[in-house]
């Protein structure tokens, strides 16, 4: 296992880091982990060298921590750094802080919480979470050895991710990154940005949900497969980021065991820069052959929102592309319900207001009859 000096706190954490978001389950039923399969994987994990767990209070309906809090007895604690992230958008006054991390160290069974995160962060949840005196809440919690590190997650616009930074000494932060998002949110400028304040960036959605991971398009498998050593898709992925010298740690939220061993082999046998040009040079022609497949150019900025119709333009786009880009049909069921709701594409009444505000151009109106002329016939 690769380790890398993360930042200030002078620790040396893992590379790769396990994430509790997406653990075996039973019954198809998401709050039910199957505790016998991830138990396996939390502790060969650990065994084999990564000592960052991450989870969150919502993740797996709040039976993640629960489980981590059984899992991590009888020394498991002791040989890992436990993160977890505040349920901002729940919080209401100031006295909200203060109870959810109180209830995340009795679900954690654990007295304290080396990396905690203010979680999904956008502008808007920033704004108001300054307003109920959050300084305040970390200044307190830090004093009481409640929480060791402070950062926060974040899903925005790179201008919010600037202010954020800048607003406090953080000690670390997480962004979405991989070869698909390089200018998707944070995306490489916000790492870059990060990096120059010496701030740790953890990296979350390595292989973008599963999507890259797939082996679906033959063009795609062609490319790999011509390569000297065979990696799976998932490893590629991997080895983008832990090639890069200012990512500090990659998550993965892994499922099965296998998932596990592969991520582990990737981060250990990858050094920063280690990387050959001509596997650069197959990356982004993978990428490339991702980019000629989408359908809609959306790069989900929201300029085009709200809409007067209550249509949610971008995230219409993300899955229609998603078809294409990935074989992903998870947005066949979500444009059912939004059908139900009154506000898919064919409730569009063609005020072209979200057109003159689209950088992109796109001609959107037309966009959202393609998609919903394409969902009624498949």
């Amino acid at each position: 296992m690769q380790y890398s000096k993360f930042g200030k706190t002078g620790l040396n954490i893992s590379k790769l880091g396990f994430g509790s978001m997406r653990m075996p389950i039973l019954n198809e039923n998401n709050s039910e982990i199957d505790e016998e399969k991830s138990k396996e994987m939390l502790y060969y994990a650990i065994n084999n060298g990564i000592n960052y767990i991450d989870t969150a209070y919502n993740y797996h309906e709040g039976k993640s921590e629960e489980f981590l809090g059984r899992a991590l007895k009888d020394g498991y604690r002791q040989k890992i750094y436990l993160a977890t992230k505040l349920p901002v958008w729940k919080v209401e006054k100031y006295e909200d802080f203060e109870m959810y991390l109180d209830e995340q160290l009795e679900r954690l069974k654990t007295d304290y919480i080396d990396f905690y995160l203010l979680h999904a962060l956008g502008i808007s949840r920033w704004n108001k979470i300054k307003n109920l005196k959050v300084f305040d809440f970390i200044k307190k919690a830090k004093e009481s050895g409640k929480i060791k590190y402070m950062g926060f997650s974040f899903h925005d616009k790179l201008e919010a991710f600037k202010e954020i930074v800048d607003s406090y000494n953080w000690d670390f932060c997480q962004i979405q990154l991989n070869y698909m998002d390089q200018n998707y949110q944070a995306g490489i400028e916000g790492l870059n940005y990060a990096a120059a304040k010496d701030i740790p960036v953890i990296i979350m959605e390595p292989v973008k949900g599963g999507k890259l991971a797939s082996n679906s398009n033959e063009d795609i498998n062609k490319l790999w497969n011509d390569m000297p050593v065979k990696r799976s898709p998932a490893q590629w992925a991997l080895k983008w980021l832990f090639n890069n010298e200012k990512v500090s740690l990659v998550l993965s939220g892994m499922s099965e065991l296998k998932h596990v061993k592969e991520n582990i082999e990737a981060a250990d046998e990858t050094t920063q820069n280690s990387l050959t040009k001509k596997e650069l040079e197959i990356i982004d022609k993978v990428k490339g052959i991702f980019d000629n497949k989408t359908r809609i150019n959306c790069t989900g900025c929201e300029y085009c929102m709200p809409c007067p119709n209550n249509i949610p333009i971008p995230f219409l786009f993300e899955d229609y592309n998603n078809i294409f880009l990935y074989d992903d049909n998870k947005g066949k069921k979500r444009y059912r319900k939004l059908m139900d709701k009154g506000c898919s594409a064919n409730s569009c009444v063609e005020c072209r207001k979200c057109e003159s505000m689209c950088p992109q151009n796109i001609n959107i109106v037309d966009k959202l009859k393609e998609l919903h002329e394409f969902y009624m016939s498949n």
